[in-house]
């Protein structure tokens, strides 16, 4: 329950509270305790509710324009149609609060906790989402233009009608999201993770195609009937670590520059799945393949998996200074496995991407369709 003395102090008005509270802090910092309160309908425009303790409190229909709730906890809140344009809400709780209609146009929720809220026709135009956790959240119909929802948790979310035109997801992790009918323009979708915590982590650059490759590599009625399809995607198989994960990187955005849908897939985290089956659903699904051998360590048993048997246009890279592992040999007997390109420094490989990657595979790709392979 709510602490009375702070209760009343709050009602007298935000000038005096937030003199009150600039007070209490030179003493020592203070939480102030509203919880369970209703203050449905009161004006707390620009209100200092910085670590605020507001679990369960009513707050529909509340003017906390430009507020700062930096790190207060509202979780289960009621914050129906309130207006909270410009607030202050990085690091906050806000988990389970219901905030239905809400305008946080321009609010700032980094990092914030939004775990199972409800935001359902809320507006977030402009808001700052980067890094929050929105794990289990309701967004149907939300609108979140452009927003900033860089490396934002949306796992298990739901997007109905959401509108995200000009948002920017990157990097976001979007296992389990539910999309339908959302309007993207000019929608910034890169590198979105679409495994959970522990596996192999894949990362696509579209919401609906990621949804898509998940439903493939977990249901064997949707592999077999698009098996034999040919895409834009083009899976990149390479090292993570420090010094070589910058490559791929740069490979992805030159692919993207050139209309491909690259497909990065981390085999170096411990598998929790078949990765046999999954590399070669991945691989059949791909225009072709670029695989980096330089210091190779799980390449072998990756090409191993699918070069064998699919007639899919394989283009090895290597740095200039190293030799392909000895096993690799093996791999040049099958004509669709290109000749390794060498390249001197990852500059010059990017220069050079075009007329020695990308253009040698889509020659590779229209042979081998000449020969019905």
């Amino acid at each position: 329950m709510a602490n009375p003395e702070h209760l009343e102090i709050l009602k007298s008005g935000v000038k005096y509270w937030n003199a009150w509270r600039e007070e209490e802090e030179k003493n020592g910092l203070i939480e102030p305790d509203i919880s369970g309160a209703n203050l449905s309908r009161a004006d707390l425009s620009g209100a200092n509710l910085r670590l605020a303790y507001m679990y369960r409190t009513d707050l529909s229909d509340t003017n906390l324009s430009t507020a700062n709730l930096n790190e207060s906890d509202l979780s289960f809140a009621n914050l129906r149609s309130s207006n909270m344009q410009g607030a202050i809400l990085d690091y906050a709780e806000l988990s389970k609060s219901y905030l239905k209609y809400a305008d946080l146009s321009r609010a700032s929720l980094s990092c914030a906790k939004l775990f199972g809220t409800n935001l359902g026709s809320a507006k977030l135009i402009g808001a700052d989402l980067s890094w929050a956790n929105l794990n289990e959240a309701n967004l149907l119909g939300t609108d979140l233009s452009n927003a900033d929802l860089r490396g934002a948790d949306m796992r298990r979310s739901s997007l109905i009608e959401t509108i995200l035109h000009g948002a920017n997801i990157q990097g976001a992790k979007i296992y389990g999201i539910s999309v339908w009918d959302i309007k993207k323009e000019g929608l910034i979708q890169k590198d979105l993770v679409i495994t959970q915590p522990g596996e192999p982590e894949i990362t696509v650059d579209n919401l609906e195609v990621a949804q898509f490759i998940y439903l493939m590599l977990n249901n064997q009625n949707i592999r077999d009937v698009i098996d034999t399809l040919t895409s834009k995607s083009v899976l990149i198989l390479g090292r993570f670590s420090d010094d070589r994960k910058p490559l791929l990187d740069a490979i992805k955005d030159e692919l993207r520059k050139r209309n491909y849908l690259p497909i990065l897939f981390d085999f170096e985290k411990p598998a929790s799945r078949d990765l046999t089956e999954t590399i070669s659903i991945l691989a059949r699904m791909s225009r072709f393949v670029i695989a980096d051998l330089t210091d190779a360590k799980s390449i072998p048993q990756e090409l191993s998996h699918f070069v064998p048997d699919t007639f899919l246009p394989v283009v090895p890279i290597i740095l200039q200074e190293q030799r392909e592992y000895g096993m690799f040999e093996h791999f040049k007997r099958y004509d669709w496995v290109l000749p390794i390109y060498q390249y001197e420094t990852p500059e010059a490989m990017l220069t050079g991407i075009l007329e020695n990657v990308i253009e040698p595979a889509e020659r590779k790709v229209v042979e081998l369709r000449e020969r019905g392979k």
